[in-house]
């Protein structure tokens, strides 16, 4: 049975069959985050998807520490190895690869693209989404987005999605229903909300604003849902 947890704003470990990642470790200086960098269990996988400082975060450190693959858009999987991860996995968006950890696949995510990190001005990339599938379940991690036509081609392919609501910077609360009428997975869980004041917003709201669209299950840092 998979497991994930949230660690605060975007960042979610995903784990089954003894294989572990995360997804944009956004942990040192996040002041949501229930646990520190250097309290992470080992991982096999590091998902990105885009280079903003709130989501590349503590990749390299952790890709070093745990020789862990990170797994990105091709100019920000560039951008890692160039900062010394000793394993990347360059990807872009619609293309997939099967992994010892399970199955990913990019899709569209709008939203910017630039990497937030020393020398990282020429390695600006596109963000992305991420579907993957551990366990026979397919989790989407819509990444920082807008509202998109894109997300109706995945109707019906999701168990857990995972979905931003915290405005300003990605979609809010109405547009995320939306999105979750588009995508119908089982089980919805918010995300990217009350990390700043710019994105404080109320996920019992959202709850409410999807109705019997999905199960809307409300996260604390910290907590894990499994499926």
């Amino acid at each position: 049975m998979p497991k994930l947890t949230w660690h605060g704003h975007a960042c979610f470990v995903l784990e089954h069959g003894g294989k572990r990642i995360i997804f944009d470790p956004f942990l040192t200086g996040n002041p949501k985050a229930d646990v520190a960098a250097a309290q992470l269990p080992p991982l096999d996988g590091i998902l990105l998807t885009h280079g903003h400082a709130d989501h590349l975060g503590d990749a390299v450190p952790l890709a070093k520490r745990f020789q862990a693959t990170v797994v990105a858009p091709y100019e920000l999987a560039l951008y890692c190895q160039d900062q010394g991860a000793p394993h990347v996995h360059p990807m872009h968006i619609g293309g997939a690869h099967d992994f010892p950890f399970g199955r990913v696949k990019l899709v569209v995510a709008i939203h910017g693209g630039q990497v937030e990190a020393e020398g990282g001005e020429r390695f600006t990339t596109f963000p992305c989404g991420f579907l993957v599938t551990m366990g026979g379940k397919t989790v989407y991690h819509a990444g920082d987005t807008a509202l998109t036509m894109d997300m109706q081609l995945l109707e019906g392919r999701v168990d857990v999605m995972l979905v931003p609501i915290g405005d300003n910077f990605t979609m809010g609360i109405e547009d995320a229903a939306r999105a979750v009428a588009f995508v119908k997975p089982k089980v919805a869980i918010p995300m990217h909300w009350g990390t700043f004041p710019d994105i404080e917003t109320d996920p019992e709201t959202f709850q409410q604003a999807v109705g019997k669209e999905a199960t809307v299950v409300v996260l604390q840092p910290g907590n894990t849902y499994d499926f």
